[in-house]
């Protein structure tokens, strides 16, 4: 189905003034659009996607992988979440290697699974159309019956069993649609669930851990990355206790999940309130001492697991993006790393066994997808036999051995720390042959977040079929480097992670191996913005750039995402509500300064995404056309902040494949100016 629309005639002083490389020379111009995958997405000036394509991709199109969820209640099997169809669907494997078998078959991705303690049914999440408003279900293995838990219209999340599985405490917005507050139910009556915690409007509260006698359940508060609070709630006063964090010293507590000791007399917990890196710590809740147990380890702690019987415990590093998998005896808090895993990689997933016996896990690396793992532990805490390989899942016939690893570098940017220039990490990817390759700068989300060398098929297809290098920079902002990098690009700050971008091209230039004529940007989310206001620096030092459900407008984006998630934004970019600031957030805006976006732009977006609102997306890409320039738009209406179903993840890589194939490799040489770089 083609539909054809004219867009407003642009201003003549537009015209006038455009520059000349604009490549829509008419008063008017008309956008095509299709409707594909039964209707489901829309097609903007994309053009049809050879057969050659798809038959190239099918291969990398049709890489599976697996993710741990939980133990059997017997510790004889686990649960895993893979993807056999469209979306992510659980599955049980009873032995290392064995079959998966599926139990859920929903048209929506399952997520966030548990067993109920003590018993063999199963909590699950899941949204409908990429909404993020999750509900909880309980479902019944032997029969495949599931019920929901939840009311069907409020978001709900981060549950946690009590420990004899008879409650559960979860996070939801059911009381007003705005704040995160923290509800507990009676499992088997729905009608006993009510709010414990009320958070402040847009504030967010959370379960973190239950104590064994079920009277108090510790509470984890985010404010912001750098800001937040563990509390403790006693369930039958009410009474909500400040333990660590507050404005008086902020702090952060993330990463780990607060956890009771077997004895309930203690918190484990990280800390980045004495060093740059989250610390694991341990509380004693009579005397309040904070005893710092990982001192030595110059690296941040991501996660922490204890056994069901609180004599083991197992938790993860981040070193400089690689996982180290530690385990711990809580008793004495002596820890030692565990050796001879299959490969440096990433870690997630954490859980022991029924009988704390085993600890399983799921890795992946760069050359090799996630697959879940077991640890089989020895008698002492700290003692391990050896690692067991519970899954390996498909890679549509590839060859592993083939698929490239990358290099973990840094270059120089435009300011300098304790007098030497600051340097920025990346992870470079690079074909084989000597180049000099194509580059495509990958600038991830969050802006919190760090690009960490797991594995992509994506990545693995650039390089081989496009020969193009790739390279990820941690531009700052980003997280894994320390609390203070993580606030260079904060409020007014904004920018200067922008100008990290202008240093990159710079060391590219300087490289033989790497061709500055042909580099093109890409990046979703809050990656989506950094592309977008890439492309407005840096339109001629770039042939094209990606925008996958990026921030156009930080002041419309602020006022539009979802209300439970607005003062959580504004913590990181400001507040719009504030004249000057809004003022500066206006200023930087890629879609105040669409006429300097002169290079290609290709635009995907879901429809009902909660966190960049699908007008981000609409807005930038008429800009763009009124300033007479070229753009595909991808917009899939069962979508939301990315794209989930196969169907649309395969034609989305396709698209992108044919719009670098065009203007990165087919592109002609762009004439340079003679004047000097900068990165600015």
């Amino acid at each position: 189905m083609i539909v054809r629309r004219q867009l407003a005639p642009l201003a003549l002083a537009t015209l006038l003034l455009a520059p000349a490389t604009v490549r829509a020379q008419d008063a008017r111009r008309t956008v095509e659009a299709r409707i594909v995958n039964d209707g489901r997405v829309v097609l903007e000036d994309v053009p049809d996607v050879p057969d050659r394509i798809a038959r190239q991709l099918n291969r990398y199109q049709n890489v599976r992988s697996a993710s741990l969820q939980d133990f059997t209640t017997d510790g004889d099997g686990v649960y895993v979440t893979t993807r056999f169809g469209q979306v992510t669907q659980l599955h049980r494997v009873g032995m290392p290697l064995g079959a998966r078998t599926q139990i859920t078959f929903y048209g929506e991705p399952v997520s966030g699974v548990s067993r109920r303690p003590g018993g063999a049914s199963l909590l699950f999440g899941m949204d409908e159309g990429g909404s993020e408003f999750y509900q909880l279900f309980l479902l019944d293995e032997a029969n495949g019956e599931a019920r929901r838990l939840t009311d069907g219209e409020s978001r709900n999340g981060s549950a946690r069993w009590s420990r004899n599985g008879r409650k559960l405490a979860y996070r939801s917005t059911r009381r007003n649609g705005r704040s995160n507050d923290i509800w507990v139910m009676s499992v088997d009556d729905t009608s006993s669930a009510r709010a414990v915690v009320e958070a402040p409007d847009g504030s967010w509260y959370g379960p973190a851990d239950w104590d064994r006698t079920g009277r108090r359940l510790l509470v984890s508060q985010y404010v912001s990355i750098a800001d937040s609070r563990i509390h403790l709630l006693d369930l039958k006063t009410g009474g909500l206790e400040l333990l660590l964090g507050g404005e008086e010293s902020p702090a952060s507590y993330l990463g780990v999940s607060p956890t009771f000791s077997a004895d309930g007399h203690g918190v484990f917990l990280a800390t980045d309130a004495f060093g740059e890196f989250t610390q694991l710590a341990y509380l004693d809740l009579k005397t309040r001492d904070l005893s710092i147990i990982t001192g030595s380890i110059p690296w941040g702690v991501q996660s922490f697991q204890l056994s069901d019987d609180g004599g083991r415990a197992a938790f993860l590093t981040n070193e400089e993006g690689v996982s180290r998998l530690y385990l711990l005896d809580p008793a004495t808090h002596h820890y030692a790393v565990v050796e001879g895993l299959p490969g440096d990689g990433l870690i997630r997933g954490l859980e022991f066994g029924p009988h704390g016996r085993q600890l399983g896990f799921t890795l992946n690396s760069a050359t090799t997808p996630s697959d879940v793992f077991v640890l089989e532990l020895g008698r002492r805490p700290l003692d391990y036999r050896e690692v067991v390989r519970w899954t390996k899942s498909e890679v549509g016939g590839l060859d592993t051995e083939s698929f490239m690893a990358p290099t973990l570098v840094d270059f120089p940017t435009f300011d300098a720390v304790d007098g030497e220039t600051r340097r920025i990490p990346a992870f470079l990817y690079l074909p084989e042959g000597p180049g000099p390759h194509p580059v495509i700068v990958y600038i991830h989300g969050g802006p919190e977040s760090q690009y960490r060398p797991g594995f992509s098929s994506t990545f693995q297809l650039w390089l081989a079929e496009l020969g193009a290098a790739v390279i990820a920079p941690n531009v700052r902002g980003s997280s894994g480097y320390g609390k203070e990098y993580v606030k260079l690009d904060n409020g007014f700050l904004r920018e200067n992670s922008v100008r990290d971008i202008g240093a990159l091209l710079d060391w590219i230039a300087a490289r033989p191996d790497l061709d500055e004529d042909r580099v093109v940007v890409y990046g979703g989310s809050y990656g989506g913005y950094m592309v977008l206001a890439s492309l407005v620096h840096y339109s001629d030092r770039l042939l094209a750039g990606v925008d996958v459900v990026g921030i156009s407008n930080f002041v419309t984006f602020l006022e539009n995402t979802q209300d439970y998630r607005r003062d959580l934004r504004r913590a990181e970019y400001g507040d719009e509500r504030d004249p000057e600031m809004r003022a500066h957030l206006d200023q930087i805006s890629p879609d105040r300064h669409a006429e300097k976006i002169e290079a290609p732009l290709l635009v995907a977006q879901g429809q009902n995404d909660p966190r960049v609102p699908v007008t981000e997306s609409d807005q930038i890409v008429a800009e763009v056309r009124a300033a007479g320039f070229d753009v595909w738009y991808m917009k899939a209406l069962n979508e939301g902040h990315g794209f989930r179903r196969k169907e649309n993840r395969d034609l989305f890589n396709q698209i992108v494949v044919l719009f670098f194939d065009r203007y990165l490799n087919s592109a002609p040489t762009k004439p340079r100016s003679t004047a000097p770089h900068s990165s600015r």
